[in-house]
């Protein structure tokens, strides 16, 4: 799963990246020249792909941790192995489910103050704490960005300690396979 997750998240990192270069490179947003209005429909459209690839790399290993998850607990039940398997496998799956939602929410964050950015919206923003509502979108963009390669690093780190479960698991296995004559 590593092998998978790595480029995915690399390709999800270089998207938040160039998303947040396209909004930097935006002059004023309030001009109506063809050019600024480009500008603004390019980072309005890679974050949004930004945003979906980000929920997607999320998603898969989220999908992983409970498709593995599973295949443990069957296993542990089905070759009577002890439960600290399951158990490990769990507790990394739940330490790192709030970290992914944490991040995820944060995107979304990062899009809603977008929009209340845009001064093309219905939806005027007066701002917050005294900043500007584009200031705030970019303060949040580059967070988003920060949290979302920490969690990444978290995700890869997780996905290494289960992967290693997962191997102590079919160990067991072909030695009790083994100890019972059967094919390995």
């Amino acid at each position: 799963m590593v092998r998978i997750f790595l480029p995915l998240a690399l390709l999800s990192t270089v998207t938040l990246v160039i998303t947040l270069a396209l909004g930097l490179s935006i002059d004023d947003p309030k001009v109506a020249t063809k050019a600024v209005q480009a500008g603004v429909q390019y980072h309005f459209l890679t974050a949004l792909s930004a945003l979906c690839f980000a929920t997607l790399v999320h998603a898969i290993v989220l999908t992983y941790f409970m498709g593995t998850g599973r295949w443990i607990e069957e296993t542990s039940n089905a070759y009577r192995l002890p439960a600290s398997f399951y158990q490990r496998n769990q507790q990394i799956k739940y330490r790192t489910i709030p970290a992914m939602v944490g991040a995820f929410l944060l995107l979304l964050f990062t899009g809603a103050l977008g929009a209340a950015a845009d001064p093309a919206s219905p939806m005027q923003s007066t701002g917050w704490l005294g900043l500007a509502p584009s200031t705030l979108h970019l303060i949040c963009a580059i967070t988003a960005l920060l949290i979302n390669v920490a969690v990444n690093y978290l995700e890869f780190l997780a996905l290494e300690r289960n992967g290693e479960i997962v191997e102590q698991v079919l160990n067991e296995v072909r030695r009790i396979r083994v100890e019972k004559g059967l094919a390995v």
